[in-house]
């Protein structure tokens, strides 16, 4: 039984791979510009140094507290990592679900949300699931 679920984790982890890869190399950028690295509940979360400083100063619709590829999570800094951490978890099984097809899916369900008049974000079918399992939402507040 413990063989069988180390198989289907495992499995998890590759099938999310490809953006988890991605995941790596932004965070990468993110250490040699300061900033650092923690594992948490199977992701690895980069947050702070310069990265982070720049991307706080970004303006709607660009801005941003945290952002999941994979089993990688990339935040403004530790703190907001650690406050939004529920919600990226969320994301994190979804990338294990869908895979390559995650970001596809994700982009296609915000543009269905945007051409019925409603919000691209806070409407998108991933996003509503992770904020319903985030206690109404308080894992992770758009700014």
């Amino acid at each position: 039984m413990i063989a069988l679920r180390w198989a289907v984790r495992g499995a998890a982890y590759a099938w999310a791979s490809p953006y988890t890869v991605v995941g790596l190399v932004l965070g990468l950028l993110v250490i040699l510009f300061g900033g650092g690295a923690r594992l948490r509940q199977g992701a690895l979360e980069f947050g702070g140094g310069k990265v982070g400083e720049y991307l706080s100063r970004l303006r709607p619709p660009f801005a941003f507290s945290a952002i999941t590829l994979g089993h990688v999570v990339l935040g403004l800094d530790h703190a907001v990592l650690g406050a939004v951490r529920a919600h990226e978890q969320v994301h994190v099984r979804q990338y294990e679900r869908w895979g390559p097809l995650f970001v596809p899916a994700y982009l296609l369900s915000s543009l269905v949300e945007l051409l019925r008049g409603r919000r691209p974000y806070l409407d998108n079918w991933f996003e509503r699931e992770a904020y319903g399992k985030t206690a109404r939402g308080t894992g992770a507040k758009p700014r």
